[in-house]
């Protein structure tokens, strides 16, 4: 009997003949026998499916450990086991015949679906009753996603282990069944033998998951659709060495810095530093480096060196805020750009807003796996990413591993999930040949302390080599503290300068501020509610204005402190955490022009309103300014971080993740307890998700929303990433509140403003009913 994986048929619905279907399984594969197989890499589509699969599926889960290490063998073994059992339940007659009923046009319609996926589980668990579950997991889920070890229903791992209602398998051939579950990966058994710590059992199952579910995703996409499998990425070999060469031409093209050029020669001599330290081992890094010193060129240059000393395969830059990839992807993109072609990408941009979450054919051409030597990506994407359930967001895990990862900003992580997100760092760093960056102007105190905090990390190494001397040289600013100020005592402030720049925490002061300047006063104002192309162009202007020292007064939201490169003489920033301060204060004087400090006025608002976060972090920043006359040095910044995270010891693990995931061998029916889809649904950086609306903000806007609104063209990266520069995003009570606004189009996934001449401003941006909706503004945005 010949078995079959998929059926095929022309785009008019039209069946394909059997002979073109995709045979399940090749018994005369030469990775059978350990050796290579062309058809395997070759994703020949009448080569059998499980083979294509185990092929991929191994040589991910080997990719994410160092060459030559045991561990990158019996992980090969794990992903080749993983991909051959996934499908064990389709050579059940059962099976097959639904199959053909499917693709029979004279048959009545097919209802249901045969399960093919607990089988596979079933003999995992039955092959080695404790090390099989590691296995079980992820083949139970490759469709439905990870599941929880028990529920009140049926949708759950101990279910699906003792469902008795599944089809029989006998007809599948001993190539596939004689096989042993292998060992644990060395690092894992010495890990279980110490503590049996059940965190970094569930953390290896979830990147084996990732291995199988790419591996299934690329070779069902090879058979199903041929001409998605040509467009993905095609890495040139020297892909990284030719990104580092391009790099290290645009750092040797900004010349030896004169001799009374202060900041410019700091910034050489942090990319010196980030240059020497690449040689070291994998592992921990802290790079301290105050706001205007290059960190984000200079980081770069470090991961690139990194990767290529200790064969790492790609660089994945994780920012806090949307804001940021606008601007970092920009100048890495023109560093890049002659290395672009119609096959291969360098640099791609992942963050939620119109990355489509379904388990389609579009959806998976659209939804990157990280295959591409530079990522950057949010914070929210990256550790959400890491605790997901479903299929979709942790296909890319296995490509976190065996990289250098730089996290901007890092002190942003939210104190309530510090435990889960710095574990995960630990385990990635100390396991997975993965080296992390924490790259900061405020170094947070997140260094392991076992009697404050125990939760922190291991074996931290600074790039900077006198970190205390490069701020003393790159201190160009003077911070005072001016009390409480009323929007009338602040408007003259502002106006008293030619140049100034006023960040205040919520976006309706922010207008009311605005609106008290006077019209022909040179006043700007920017807000997350304007699109990152309309952001940009005002950016632009502002720019080209300081250059030419005409008047600026600029009232933003805190969006500008993260990573936007623009300097003024005068900031005044409402009173907020320290870090946001620092922050704020790199916007001040940046490039050193000044012949004088430039000046940063921390005021308290009349409106004394303010997001949560803010409010937490303004009361602690407060606490440390009567306390310290230099509120920038470290001593401020670590007081600030003693008193935000050591003595919220009770918050660190607020959700409760960690306890997700335990161990008790005496439960044979899964000693594993990992309840992955609790995790996943608790651990959310933003609890509330905003919806994503689409602005026609110009003719260009304008044309690719209509080809959105044509259903015959694909929703490919090239119009997801055009579109992506007219987004903005709003609260789903926001968008509720003012429905009949927006048009709908492709089944409800994209939302379209209908009168951009009614509903958006050239001063404010979105302008919405706001009478029932909250006016949070996220720290964090995905």
């Amino acid at each position: 009997m010949r078995f079959y994986a998929h059926t095929k048929s022309d785009p008019d619905g039209t069946p394909r003949p059997q002979e073109e279907w995709e045979p399940l399984f090749s018994e005369g594969c030469a990775t059978l026998q350990g050796g290579e197989c062309e058809k395997c890499q070759s994703l020949d589509p009448q080569h059998g499916h499980l083979n294509k699969v185990a092929y991929l599926a191994s040589k991910f889960a080997s990719e994410m450990f160092p060459k030559g290490s045991q561990d990158r063998e019996s992980a090969h073994q794990w992903g080749y086991l993983a991909g051959l059992w996934h499908d064990l339940g389709k050579f059940a007659p059962e099976w097959q015949t639904y199959l053909k009923l499917k693709s029979d046009p004279h048959s009545d319609e097919v209802s249901g679906k045969v399960d093919h996926s607990t089988a596979g589980a079933q003999y995992s668990v039955k092959t080695h009753h404790l090390f099989g579950h590691l296995l079980g997991y992820g083949i139970a889920a490759h469709h439905c996603g990870l599941l929880d070890v028990l529920t009140n229903g049926n949708s759950c791992q101990e279910a699906r282990l003792q469902k008795h209602d599944i089809p029989k398998v006998d007809n599948a051939p001993e190539a596939i069944t004689q096989r042993n579950v292998p060992e644990f990966p060395p690092f894992l058994m010495e890990i279980m033998r110490a503590d049996r710590n059940p965190f970094s059992a569930a953390f290896y199952t979830r990147f084996l998951f990732s291995c199988l579910v790419d591996a299934d995703f690329l070779a069902t996409e090879a058979f199903m659709n041929p001409s998605g499998t040509r467009s993905r990425n095609a890495a040139p070999p020297d892909g990284l060495r030719e990104i580092d060469r391009l790099l290290s031409d645009r750092i040797k093209a900004f010349g030896t810095p004169s001799t009374n050029d202060i900041v410019n020669q700091q910034r050489a001599k942090v990319v010196s530093d980030c240059a020497q330290a690449a040689h070291q081992k994998p592992g921990l890094f802290t790079l301290t480096v105050p706001t205007g010193g290059g960190k984000t060129l200079s980081s770069l240059h470090f991961g690139l060196k990194h990767a290529l000393k200790h064969g790492q395969q790609r660089i994945i830059y994780v920012v806090p805020f949307t804001s940021i990839i606008e601007q970092n992807a920009e100048v890495i993109r023109e560093i890049v750009a002659s290395l672009q072609t119609e096959t291969f990408t360098p640099l791609v941009e992942h963050h939620a807003s119109l990355s489509p979450d379904k388990e389609t054919e579009q959806s998976r051409l659209a939804t990157e796996n990280w295959d591409a030597p530079i990522i950057i990506t949010t914070a929210v994407q990256f550790f959400e990413s890491l605790f997901a359930a479903k299929t979709s967001r942790n296909r890319k895990l296995h490509n976190i591993a065996n990289a250098v990862v730089i996290l901007d900003e890092a002190q942003s992580l939210p104190v309530n999930y510090l435990t889960p997100c710095l574990r995960s760092i630990q385990e990635l760093t100390d396991y997975y040949n993965t080296t992390a960056v924490l790259c900061t102007a405020t170094q947070p105190a997140i260094n392991y302390n076992e009697a404050e905090f125990s939760i922190g990390l291991k074996n931290c190494r600074e790039i900077i080599q006198n970190p205390q001397m490069l701020f003393d040289a790159l201190k160009r600013v003077e911070l005072s503290d001016i009390g409480e100020q009323t929007d009338a005592e602040l408007r003259q402030r502002i106006l008293n300068s030619k140049q100034a720049l006023c960040i205040v925490n919520r976006r309706k002061h922010a207008q009311a501020l605005f609106r008290q300047l006077p019209e022909n006063s040179d006043r700007y104002h920017l807000s997350a509610l304007m699109c990152p192309e309309h952001r940009s162009q005002i950016l632009a202007t502002i720019r080209r204005r300081l250059n030419e020292d005409q008047s600026v007064r600029l009232v933003s939201t805190q969006l500008i402190e993260a990573g936007v490169d623009i300097d003024f003489p005068v900031v005044y920033r409402a009173l907020a955490g320290l870090d946001s301060i620092a922050q704020a204060a790199g916007r001040c004087n940046r490039n050193g022009k000044l012949d004088h400090p430039g000046q940063t006025y921390i005021f308290r608002p009349e409106d004394q309103k303010a997001e949560t976060f803010v409010r937490e972090t303004a009361q602690v920043a407060a606490q440390v300014i009567d306390l310290h006359n230099d509120l920038l040095g470290r001593e401020a910044i670590h007081h600030y971080f003693d008193l935000y995270y050591y003595r919220q010891k009770p918050r660190w693990d607020e959700k409760g993740i960690l306890s997700n995931f335990a161990f008790d061998q005496r439960l044979k029916s899964c000693p594993f307890r990992f309840n992955f889809r609790t995790a996943a649904e608790n651990f959310k950086l933003i609890e509330n998700w905003q919806t994503t609306v689409l602005i026609p903000f110009d003719e260009n806007a304008r044309q690719l929303i209509q080809a959105l609104r044509n259903e015959n063209i694909l929703l490919h990266r090239t119009l997801l990433r055009g579109l992506q520069r007219y987004t903005v995003q709003i609260t789903p009570r926001l968008f509720n509140n003012n429905a009949t606004a927006f048009e709908s189009l492709r089944d409800g996934e994209f939302h379209v403003l209908i009168s951009p001449e009614l509903n958006y401003s050239s001063e404010f941006g979105l302008i919405l009913d706001e009478a029932h909706a909250s006016d949070q503004f996220l720290n964090v945005s995905d």
